[in-house]
């Protein structure tokens, strides 16, 4: 169970990763992009793991709140951003938090959909667009396929899926999203994938 797994990692993922984005202008970039288009409503992390892009997200001036299955990420992030809202939760059920219909003006799936088996992704997205208000955004960061399939590999948690962007697109669209912008970049220093990202409209 993904959750599981990242309870047993919570305290050495939360270290490596809390200073991710200092080094990556071009993700920070994408966000920037999204926060400016998300301004103005209330916006959700799914996936936040230990908060640090939530709290990144709240210094771009959003109101913002995080979202994980892991109850241990949760519990690292409620402490390191303590003026944050962090709830355990499952981005396939977020009703169950209190997202109604058109509640969310945006919402950020920052490498959270990765372990996601591809025939349950589709549930997802209807999940998301529910949430999403007409005319907000979704961004969605991922591992690329580099022009092949869904690819399983080896994470270091538990299997995770590389996509092609253009299946992903697809899988969106047919959840009500409307393609706004994408970005591909090749692997930095220690990374071994092309990342993707994938920024969406709610079509109205």
């Amino acid at each position: 169970m993904t959750a599981d797994a990242y309870d047993s990692v919570a305290s050495l993922y939360a270290e490596l990763s809390r200073d991710a984005l200092d080094g990556a202008p071009l993700d920070r970039a994408v966000i920037a992009a999204f926060a400016e288009f998300v301004r103005g409503g209330a916006v959700a992390e799914v996936g936040c793991g230990p908060g640090a892009v939530t709290a990144h997200l709240r210094d771009l001036g959003l109101d913002v709140f995080g979202v994980d299955l892991s109850p241990a990420m949760i519990a690292l992030a409620r402490e390191a951003y303590p003026d944050l809202r962090f709830e355990v939760g499952s981005m396939d059920a977020l009703g169950v938090l209190g997202a109604g219909d058109g509640s969310l003006r945006g919402v950020l799936v920052w490498y959270s959909m990765i372990h996601t088996p591809p025939e349950e992704l589709p549930e997802y997205f209807r999940e998301l667009a529910r949430v999403v208000e007409a005319g907000g955004h979704l961004l969605v960061g991922f591992f690329e396929a580099e022009g092949g399939p869904v690819t399983p590999f080896d994470h270091k948690v538990t299997t995770a899926y590389r996509w092609p962007v253009d299946g992903l697109a697809r899988l969106a669209a047919d959840a009500g999203f409307v393609e706004v912008a994408r970005m591909l970049r090749e692997p930095g220093e220690g990374e071994r994938f092309r990342r993707g990202r994938l920024l969406m409209r709610r079509e109205g």
